[in-house]
């Protein structure tokens, strides 16, 4: 089985890229067969903005821009989405929500011209969802931002296309002995990907 593995971090040296790597290590273990692409957002130039092109797309007057056709391939060639990301202000970054914007478009990821009914049309994508983040759970839970991304992310993005997440994880703190943590915890949700069903979530730390 195949995976793809969307980064959105600007530094190569970064926790992101290096919990990125040991995910596609535990995913790749010899004998299972499984398949990685990591698509580094950054480094390939994606360009986040939603523009008059992609508005003309959604109300389906012209067809899709080829850079977003090439982004929905690339999923289309997976059984697994995973997107790892640092978490900058409570949300993911920009990149990557743009990314979301542009590719998961009506039509594809949707489909809302059915008389205001909405078919969803990734029931068969399983999402895996790693954020990193520098604040300790506990302030997570007192504010309520662990509730309000898995509200935004999990239901408002996923749910509305059909995409069951299989993996919610939140990896929290930079110390030295938590960063080593966050690394293996990055190699066992690899390891696992392909047996985690998607009523098996993975919570947040």
């Amino acid at each position: 089985m195949h995976a793809l593995i969307v980064v959105a971090h600007p530094d190569q040296g970064s926790l992101t890229h290096s919990v990125a790597r040991h995910l596609a290590e535990g995913i790749a273990q010899p004998g299972e067969g499984h398949s990685f692409e990591i698509a580094d957002l950054s480094a390939e130039g994606f360009d986040p903005g939603f523009k008059l092109a992609d508005i003309a797309a959604h109300r389906r007057e012209t067809p899709i821009p080829s850079d977003v056709a090439a982004e929905q391939a690339r999923i289309d060639r997976a059984d697994a989405l995973v997107l790892v990301y640092p978490v900058y202000w409570w949300l993911m970054p920009g990149l990557l929500k743009g990314w979301i914007d542009r590719v998961f478009s009506n039509g594809w990821a949707y489909d809302d011209s059915q008389g205001g009914k909405i078919i969803k049309n990734l029931g068969h994508l399983n999402i895996h969802l790693v954020g990193i983040g520098g604040a300790d759970a506990g302030t997570y839970t007192r504010r309520g931002y662990d509730v309000a991304m898995k509200t935004q992310i999990d239901h408002g993005i996923f749910d509305y296309c059909g995409a069951p997440v299989a993996t919610s994880k939140l990896l929290l703190g930079l110390e030295t002995a938590e960063v080593a943590a966050h690394l293996e915890a990055a190699r066992r949700i690899g390891r696992d990907l392909f047996n985690t069903s998607s009523s098996q979530v993975t919570q947040a730390a």
